[in-house]
Parts: structure tokens; sequence; C-alpha cells
């Protein structure tokens, strides 16, 4: 049985409402307990199918909450730091960046893994579910809102849609402007659109599954990506 009680512990403590994380009191607190926690969740043996909805939950809500965890955990290793994309006289280390999600950082199955194996090779392709871009968060701002509470399987598929919900009427998010007809989109549905396209015929269709201003998308309406902030989702410790 898959323990998902100590890290539901730890977002409640240390993650306000709006997704903002006290990583100073974290760190201080609970950043080995953290790891401890990850290394117990490595001997788990996993398995799903297709055909099983309940393993499948159980299966998507563990990778969900490995891949946030995985990204605290580092975020907890080189705090404090103001962004996951660190700079060298003020220009982006992209090296360095990329490595924060290619580095092979945990073991599951066997199998060592990094936050894109997570991301690329198991959750995209093996669930074909366009909201875990609405979950999965790297520590920045431009990310969708951190949780806090962990996700069950018995209601992974309801925090999705509430995810989804809550990331496309954030207006930092996603904002129509009816005075142009321009829809304004994270860059998120760009990097992603194959994903969205799989289950809509557009990106502004897809929105308007969840938006909730009166307004109708269709999918000639244009659209324009919004300026991604690679800032720390960070909060100060009260």
């Amino acid at each position: 049985m898959l323990d998902f009680q100590p890290w539901n512990q730890w977002l409640q403590r240390y993650v306000d409402e709006q997704g903002r994380v006290d990583y100073a009191a974290w760190k201080r607190s609970a950043a080995q307990d953290l790891s401890t926690w990850l290394e117990a969740m490595s001997h788990e043996e996993l398995t799903w199918a297709g055909d099983d909805r309940a393993l499948m939950n159980e299966a998507l809500a563990l990778w969900l909450n490995l891949y946030n965890a995985l990204v605290i955990q580092q975020v907890l290793q080189q705090y404090p730091i103001p962004s996951i994309r660190p700079q060298v006289w003020g220009i982006p280390n992209w090296i360095a960046f990329l490595r924060f999600f290619s580095r092979p950082i945990y073991q599951l199955n066997h199998e060592l893994l990094s936050l894109n194996t997570i991301e690329h090779e198991i959750l995209r392709p093996e669930f074909n579910e366009p909201r875990i871009h609405f979950a999965l968060v790297c520590a920045a701002i431009g990310c969708p809102l951190l949780r806090n509470e962990a996700y069950a399987p018995e209601r992974v598929q309801a925090q999705l849609e509430e995810d989804a919900t809550r990331f496309i009427n954030n207006p930092a998010k996603v904002n129509y402007d009816e005075s142009t007809n321009i829809l304004y989109c994270s860059q998120i549905f760009k990097w992603y659109r194959q994903d969205f396209l799989k289950t809509r015929s557009s990106i502004a269709t897809y929105v308007q599954t969840y938006y909730a201003k009166p307004v109708t998308l269709t999918d000639s309406t244009p659209i324009r990506y919004l300026p991604y902030d690679w800032g720390l989702n960070q909060r100060t410790s009260s």
C-alpha cells in the first residue's frame, strides 16, 4: 500500500493556498524526512495495466507525487536560490538548467529516473492525460500552483480536474481579451500543444472546456503566449 501521508503533511505545512513553498522552513525542519520518505518509496514495486482503472489511478498519483517531491528535494539541496534557472553574470546557465531535468536522481522499479524520464517517458505516453501539465510543478512561478495536498489514488481524477480549472481561470496563466478577441495563454499550452490536441480540436477549445467567463472560444480564436516566470515559487517563513 502506497503511503502518501507524510508527503501530504509536508505539503499542508509548507505550501500555502497560492502554491508558494516555504523552502526555508522545510529545509530547516524536514529536508531529511523528505529524503527518507523518497528512499522508502523507491522500494515499491509498481505495476499497472490499462484495463485496471484502480491500478492506473494509483500509478498516476504516485508519479505525480514523486515528480513534485523530487523537485522539492532538489531545490532544498540548493536553497537558497532565486530560480531553478541559474544565471552567470546575468546570462542564463542553460546547461545547469537542463541538467536539473535530465540528470538521473531516483531509482524505481530498478530503473534510474530523471524528471524528464518521469514526465516524457512515463506520464505523457503511458497515461495520455493532458491535465498532468496542470499538476507537475517545477518550482517556478510560471508553473501550475503546487497543491497543498498529495494526489490520492481514489481522488486523482477529481484533483486533476480541479487543477485544470484553477490553472485556466488564473489570469496570470490564461486571459481572454474580448476587445481584441485574443486569447493569452501560458507557454505550457505551446510546449505541450500536441497533448492538448489529443482531446480537443484547438488550444482555444480546450481552454473553453474549463474557462468560467461567458465567452465563446473557437478554433479560429487567435492565441498569444505569455512570458514564463522562472522565479522560484517561494514564500517567506512566518
